[in-house]
């Protein structure tokens, strides 16, 4: 992706190094569960409950980041400007005003409107408070365990978030969060895979904003699309368990998470979107 010297963020908050209350509880398996299930736009406050707790415990240590991490961080901050220069836009076509959604960088552990979340969660999206959370540390978690390397891998990361973002705008997570307390867990199960896929739709409708826009490279496209696929739940439980099992996936197979990216990449607006009325994901 053609980033360097571009305009980055001003909505940005650093709290690397600043600490948060250290999350207990779980042990290895439980780490992992919050890994695999919340990746990419889980409830990080329901699983942490779920975890049990934090040990209240904080760091004061001066926080010394290396040059390739703050250089990740000034690629992170420029994707996100230029999705706030993309939402801007498709907003304002549909005479609507986009708000524009903070970046938190963090390290090891955060608090959020959501809850306390470890880095373990991997980067989530809190509605409560209008922000997304990374630690940069995923960035290697993201080449090596999930086998997606390249910077654009990391863009669609950032560009999903900022999707749930939008669809919290939209009023979409307002109409979906009540249900987890009328449906089953399977039932619940199946409108989470459509949440997440919509902001997979939307990732790839930035994407296509990117591209017109001149940001992006020759492999920047295949690079977001297997990390889609890396993510995706029937992958991941493959990985992990050995087997899959459909009835638990909570934000849709490889496949799926590839063909809403690709779908949003090539349309561009947001119409096409609608996963919950879609008889086939």
């Amino acid at each position: 992706m053609d980033w360097k010297g571009r305009k980055a963020s001003r909505n940005v908050e650093d709290r690397r190094g600043k600490g948060g209350a250290i999350v207990a509880g779980g042990g290895i398996g439980g780490i992992l569960i919050v890994l695999l299930v919340a990746f990419l736009g889980g409830d990080p406050g329901v699983i942490m409950d779920q975890l049990g707790g934090s040990s209240g415990t904080t760091s004061n240590q001066p926080y010394e980041a290396t040059p390739e991490e703050e250089e990740l961080a000034e690629f992170v901050s420029v994707v996100l400007a230029d999705t706030e220069d993309v939402w801007t836009e498709v907003f304002a076509e549909e005479g609507m005003e986009y708000v524009e959604p903070t970046l938190v960088l963090y390290t090891g552990s955060v608090e959020s409107a959501c809850g306390t979340a470890g880095a373990s969660i991997g980067p989530f999206y809190c509605p409560g408070d209008y922000k997304l959370y990374i630690d940069l540390s995923f960035y290697n978690e993201l080449q090596t365990q999930f086998q997606a390397p390249g910077d654009f891998a990391m863009a669609y990361v950032v560009a999903h978030e900022v999707g749930h973002h939008v669809q919290n705008l939209l009023g979409v997570m307002e109409e979906v969060q009540p249900l987890r307390n009328q449906l089953s867990e399977e039932e619940y199960n199946k409108v989470q895979v459509r949440l997440e896929l919509q902001a997979d739709y939307l990732s790839g409708v930035w994407a296509h904003h990117a591209q017109g826009m001149g940001y992006l490279e020759e492999g920047d496209l295949q690079e977001a699309l297997t990390a889609a696929s890396a993510v995706g739940d029937d992958t991941i439980q493959q990985r992990a368990r050995g087997y899959v099992v459909p009835e638990s996936f909570t934000h849709g197979s490889s496949e799926q998470r590839q063909r809403w990216f690709k779908k949003g990449f090539q349309s561009g607006n947001l119409k096409d979107g609608d996963t919950f009325n879609a008889p086939d994901l």
